[in-house]
């Protein structure tokens, strides 16, 4: 299938001075076509305000009018090169238009192909579907359509199985990522002809795949030098990355190869800190550290220049957008997000679901935050390269994170206290998280399980009172995800039965209406297996 694009002109708009509008989900929608979203921000001279109010932007976008992270705009001229206006005009657009493909995302379900922020100011977002009937409701969202072969799901099913078809040793790929510019996975291989013979040999579609010649070779980012972050034992060095909650427990999420369960902690002072309570390492990166009462958990993030990003939630940041990095060795630095769902071939072994960046990083920054305007991404996996020549760097992000451990970001929206276990009780794996309207996430871990044999599969939704959540149970059938049982009631509590065969299988919660915590349990027939490969 032949790609189309179709390309919607922006219309102008003044500001008197620079401000981020906090923009709700359905807010900000354009005069004179019904569901355009909110006028563009090129950039360059002449961005004086000729009417509105001072301090504000003029148009229809609404909400709080809130002034750009202390330091950001200083650190994304340093870093990608650009002006203050065109920085200025860069978080404006990325701030109106990552809530807008998120809908895209919704809206098409399995036909999405990505979406991606274009240009040095991002203000052309870019939308991709399979199917050719999308394009007026793209071009009426303010986007800028593209058709492609294939959908995002589809290139993510891919890409999992060339992560277990490359072997690790020896080293046939040191990175394997879902690129939706080209609609194909990428695969960055020392020496490609060997590559290439490998794939072409497991029966996978060649023409979704490119492999390209690469020497990089990313190390996870942990030192073994004094600093002013915290330390694992007595010398390992890592960085902070959020700040979060386990019901009254404070503490905060970092890398996973920073250090085992259980071992202890000490802050940048050297007193001490706290206990790790969980890390995994490989297959993913992150762990959470319990910390004494003598540590006071905060929603900002170090900016490198004395004073503090605040925290205000986790929305992810889409391709194109800028991200920032906050660490213990090269403090703090800015750049793009690449791509996401990148899998990385450490010496240790391989990490999956990462997202690349082109933003550099150094040995003692793992674990440190990554933040998009005010909101939370992840925390620093590794990377090559460094600070002085420039280099690449992959995050784990930070849903996952949140939902393996049943943990709480810590942000300026408050944090009300999550919900007892409820009417989930005696269920194998149990998983406490947070949605908001439209939202949804997928058990266990953002991943799946493998059931071998047939049996019975019991889930069960304990949803916040007030709100309207929803329990899907899908399975993996072929090149997509089916739903094979539901329980959709009026109201937050949903159970599932269901009797099936062999095969892979995984859970949505899905947010219909109203916010907050839930508490999600399943049991599922023995002998299974989580993260198996479909």
């Amino acid at each position: 299938m032949s790609r189309k694009h179709v390309v919607v002109a922006g219309c102008a708009l003044t500001i008197s001075s620079l401000t981020l509008a906090a923009v709700p989900a359905d807010a900000g929608l354009r005069t004179g076509a019904p569901g355009v979203a909110g006028p563009l921000v090129t950039g360059g001279p002449g961005l004086s305000g000729t009417s509105g109010a001072p301090g504000t932007m003029t148009g229809t976008v609404t909400g709080a009018a809130v002034e750009p992270p202390p330091g950001m705009l200083e650190a994304l001229q340093r870093d990608l090169g650009l002006s203050q206006a065109e920085a200025e005009a860069r978080l404006l657009n990325e701030a109106r238009l990552i809530p807008v493909a998120e809908r895209m995302s919704r809206r098409l379900g399995t036909r999405f192909g990505g979406a991606w922020l274009r240009a040095k100011t991002a203000h052309t977002l870019v939308v991709a579907s399979t199917s050719v009937a999308d394009i007026p409701v793209i071009v009426a969202a303010g986007g800028q359509a593209e058709v492609v072969p294939r959908s995002l799901e589809q290139l993510s099913e891919i890409k999992r199985k060339l992560d277990t078809t490359l072997p690790p040793k020896p080293l046939v790929s040191s990175v394997r990522y879902v690129d939706v510019k080209r609609n194909k996975v990428v695969v960055l291989a020392p020496r490609p002809e060997q590559t290439e013979n490998i794939i072409a040999s497991s029966g996978l579609d060649l023409t979704a795949v490119v492999v390209l010649p690469s020497t990089e070779a990313p190390l996870p980012l942990y030192d073994l030098v004094g600093g002013n972050a915290y330390y694992i034992g007595t010398a390992a060095r890592c960085s902070v990355g959020f700040s979060v909650l386990k019901g009254n427990q404070q503490g905060f999420v970092t890398a996973g190869h920073c250090g085992t369960k259980g071992a202890a902690t000490t802050g940048f002072n050297r007193l001490a800190q706290g206990t790790v309570q969980a890390a995994v390492f490989p297959g993913s990166d992150y762990a959470w550290v319990a910390t004494n009462a003598n540590w006071t958990a905060t929603a900002t993030v170090d900016n490198g220049q004395g004073g503090t990003i605040p925290v205000a939630g986790a929305q992810v940041a889409i391709e194109g957008a800028s991200v920032c990095r906050s660490g213990s060795t090269t403090e703090w630095r800015c750049g793009l997000i690449q791509q996401r769902d990148a899998s990385v071939t450490y010496p240790q072994g391989a990490v999956l679901e990462l997202t690349r960046t082109n933003v550099c990083a150094e040995a003692g920054d793992s674990g440190g935050s990554f933040i998009a305007i005010d909101q939370a991404q992840g925390v620093t996996s590794g990377g090559s390269g460094d600070c002085a020549s420039g280099g690449t760097t992959y995050f784990q992000p930070i849903g996952e994170i949140l939902t393996a451990y049943g943990l709480e970001l810590k942000s300026t929206a408050g944090n009300p206290q999550p919900p007892g276990t409820g009417t989930c009780t005696g269920y194998t794996s149990t998983y406490t998280s947070s949605l908001t309207a439209g939202k949804s996430a997928y058990h266990p871990r953002s991943v799946y399980y493998r059931a071998a044999i047939t049996g019975t599969h019991f889930g069960c939704l304990d949803g916040p009172a007030g709100t309207d959540f929803d329990l899907y149970l899908q399975k993996w059938s072929r090149s997509a995800w089916r739903v094979v049982a539901s329980s959709r009631s009026a109201g937050p509590d949903e159970k599932i039965t269901y009797v099936g065969t062999p095969g892979f299988y995984r859970y949505r919660v899905a947010d219909v209406s109203g916010s907050g915590f839930y508490v999600f349990g399943f049991r599922a027939p023995s002998p299974l297996s989580v993260r198996g490969a479909p």
